[in-house]
């Protein structure tokens, strides 16, 4: 069985719905496969306040919100001997709050609408292998549902196959794994917790641990709370030979935390633990001719900000974008690619140096604001590092650089990305060091890299316009 479609989306995750969606409501054809049958399991489930205007945009705002999950108003930090609360209901934000959300749940729901805006979604359909005729992507090889081989042709492909990486980590071989961050999670769900003491309603709860790691408490609205442990993979193993298991590592830590103590005194373990490693990863490239890697097929972060979703759902916005552009002869698909390189990479390694500030533990709340800071892209004068921290966080400054000229220099996170490029002595995440992201690409900052003078346009519809 051999058929054709102008886009092709491997993968049904929020980074592939999403695209699905835009692409769909502009009556693109677009064949969605998705490996499994939702809903599925799925880890990740506090999101960031910037994807309630994603959701706007996609038209999916009203079925997340009248479903019942947890909204989540702010975070708390116990973070480096210190406590402080963060709100998302300051004036003039564009959004108060997001959700805490059961994964399985959100996920269906976006492909479900993906489905009802008239995308042909497939699930329990297998992207097995993308044929790349000089270089550029064209078929995909896929198993149907009833077993059978088949083949598609398509005009651009969207890799959305998560930590997978069908086409970037299998089959190009450019996912590259931070060092600094080879990390280990290990969570698990609790019922009978309390609420955090002096949180924002419906919270995020995260907490450094005195030597190595941190921990984090989201409420959910099946009356679970998920509980997570994240240490280094060296402190993990030997933790794990010298007190016999994960179970008990994973208590061990717990009980190190008085205010996650606090909150789970009388509450019982729900479920078994589940554990992933070596979870930090970016690519060497985030597209290529007739290909986007959204989500986590592109790269990956320490969940310390829960940017997961976010980076999903924002890179499924812009690959969108960026093809709807190209096939309406709008603009060239080489300097489509460049923006989606561009902007895409800007925003995860913002974070990514937010993150490695943060592991900083010991330097202070005012440290990490400062930090943020330096990080945006927004006029300084009387910005308040408060505001700053906000920005990114809630995932709010990429929204803004997305439909800004990002031909204005980010001077401070080009020095930053030299500050990366050093590399780090130890095993532990000692700040702005070398963990794998020498391959960054610079900033589009020259002629040669014209790209950069495309800003991201929503209306009437999301697509890429030139500056005029």
């Amino acid at each position: 069985m051999r058929e054709r479609t102008q886009v092709l989306i491997a993968g049904g995750g929020p980074a592939g719905a999403t695209a699905a969606t835009l692409l769909a409501q502009q009556g693109i054809d677009v064949v969605l496969l998705e490996r499994e049958r939702f809903p599925r399991y799925h880890i990740g489930e506090s999101l960031l306040p910037s994807l309630l205007p994603v959701l706007d945009i996609i038209g999916a705002r009203e079925v997340v919100e009248h479903h019942g999950f947890v909204r989540k108003t702010g975070a708390f930090y116990g973070w480096g001997g210190q406590e402080w609360a963060l709100r998302f209901d300051d004036p003039g934000r564009p959004a108060t709050h997001s959700f805490q959300v059961v994964r399985s749940q959100f996920d269906h729901l976006l492909l479900q609408h993906a489905r009802h805006q008239g995308a042909d979604v497939r699930e329990e359909s297998q992207v097995r292998h993308i044929a790349l005729p000089e270089g550029r992507a064209t078929t995909a090889w896929w198993r149907t549902r009833e077993g059978r081989d088949a083949e598609i042709d398509f005009t651009h492909l969207i890799d959305a196959t998560g930590r997978a990486g069908m086409l970037g980590a299998r089959q190009l071989r450019t996912r590259r794994v931070h060092d600094v961050f080879r990390n280990v999670a290990a969570w698990g769900y609790w019922r009978g917790a309390a609420a955090l003491p002096e949180a924002p309603e419906g919270a995020i709860g995260v907490f450094s641990l005195p030597d190595h790691g941190w921990l984090w408490a989201i409420p959910l609205h099946d009356g679970t709370l998920s509980v997570g442990l994240v240490t280094d993979k060296r402190s993990f193993h030997q933790a794990k030979d010298e007190q016999g298991s994960i179970d008990a590592v994973y208590h061990d830590a717990l009980a190190r935390c008085p205010l996650l103590t606090g909150m789970l005194q009388g509450a019982q373990q729900a479920s078994a633990l589940k554990v992933e490693s070596d979870y930090s990863y970016t690519s060497d490239a985030f597209c290529g001719p007739g290909y986007y890697l959204a989500g986590d097929a592109a790269c990956f972060l320490d969940p310390l900000l829960s940017t997961g979703v976010h980076l999903a759902m924002y890179s499924g916005l812009l690959s969108a974008a960026a093809i709807a552009a190209v096939l309406r002869g709008e603009v060239d698909e080489a300097d489509a690619r460049r923006f989606y390189q561009t902007t895409y990479q800007n925003a995860y390694a913002r974070l990514l140096v937010l993150v490695s500030a943060f592991y900083r533990i010991h330097d202070g709340r005012d440290a990490y604001f400062r930090q943020a800071q330096a990080l945006t892209r927004r006029d300084q004068q009387g910005l308040r590092l408060h505001e700053a921290f906000l920005n990114i966080i809630t995932g709010e400054e990429d929204l803004h650089d997305a439909q800004q000229d990002p031909l204005t220099p980010l001077s401070p996170l080009d020095s930053l990305y030299e500050k990366l490029r050093t590399p780090l002595t130890g095993h532990r995440a000692q700040g702005l060091g070398g963990h794998g992201t020498s391959q960054m690409l610079s900033l589009p900052t020259t002629p040669d890299q014209a790209a950069a003078g495309l800003y991201l346009s929503l209306n009437p519809y999301p697509t890429l316009r030139p500056i005029p």
